[in-house]
């Protein structure tokens, strides 16, 4: 099987051609075995390129640890410049089915190859029943939550995804790979959640480290930083368009006056390879 390991920002996914060859068998458990960054490719999870009936492709996601994702912000971008690279769309305005939706990408050239990618992500989600979340309020705002012996407080919205987004003094270790994967699966989170700790460095600015659901922590997360400026906008802590630093480099999100949440960043290739299964 081909495959081509992309990255947005450090987000790294393997991702797998199915116009020009068969959807593999088990892709949920391929993910698995692939994702391992010892015994396998590494990456963040597998995501296949396949046709669409109603898009010019779509794009289907799965975690390393199997579960299947609804969207990923950073992966669409990865997907669109495969696509426009590689001549099989050859359009610079371009839709993508996932599960969230059809999406909309315009992309940003360099010498004839997508170096960046704008996304309309859509509209969040913000009814607790939709995230979803048990926790009262539409959306829920500042809920304090109870964990590892500890108080913090989430602020949940849904991208097509759940996230509980917590604003915090620094984005420690102890909080995101102590409390993150408790976050993560706690009861509030009937489908479990994505968990964002950011520091607010100033209206347009924030850090962020992401815990995110069936990966563990990741070097980016497109969702979830459209969930922070969301989040953000919502407590009067951001304007609706920020810079967010992640460990694998920034994003620029913005909460449009249409409603929708925008997200601009980078997609690249690493190399491209084949494993025999």
């Amino acid at each position: 099987m081909r495959f081509t390991k992309m990255h947005g920002a450090g987000n790294d996914y393997i991702y797998v051609d199915c116009f020009r060859q068969p959807v593999p068998e088990n892709p949920a458990q391929l993910s698995v075995r692939l994702s391992d960054r010892h015994f396998g490719i590494g990456g963040d999870g597998l995501i296949l390129i396949c046709p669409s009936e109603t898009a010019d492709a779509r794009m289907r996601m799965f975690n390393a640890d199997g579960s299947e994702a609804e969207m990923c912000g950073n992966g669409v971008r990865c997907v669109a410049k495969y696509l426009y690279d590689r001549g099989l769309v050859k359009k610079t305005a371009m839709a993508i089915e996932t599960d969230r939706g059809t999406l909309g990408i315009d992309l940003e050239l360099s010498n004839g190859k997508v170096q960046r990618a704008r996304v309309n992500m859509g509209e969040p989600i913000l009814a607790a029943a939709r995230i979803p979340t048990t926790f009262p309020g539409d959306p829920p705002r500042d809920v304090p939550l109870e964990v590892g012996g500890r108080s913090v407080r989430v602020t949940c919205v849904s991208m097509g995804n759940p996230h509980a987004v917590a604003f915090v003094d620094s984005p420690s270790d102890e909080l995101v790979l102590g409390l993150g994967p408790q976050i993560e699966r706690d009861p509030h989170f009937p489908r479990r959640t994505n968990v964002e700790f950011v520091q607010v460095v100033s209206p347009r600015e924030v850090r962020v480290r992401v815990w995110e659901r069936g990966t563990g922590e990741t070097m980016a997360c497109g969702t979830g930083a459209c969930a922070v400026v969301v989040a953000g906008a919502l407590t009067g802590r951001t304007e609706r368009r920020v810079v967010v630093h992640l460990p694998g480099g920034d994003l620029e999100p913005e909460w449009a006056s249409d409603g929708s949440v925008y997200l601009t960043g980078p997609a690249e290739e690493v190399f491209e390879g084949s494993v025999d299964l």
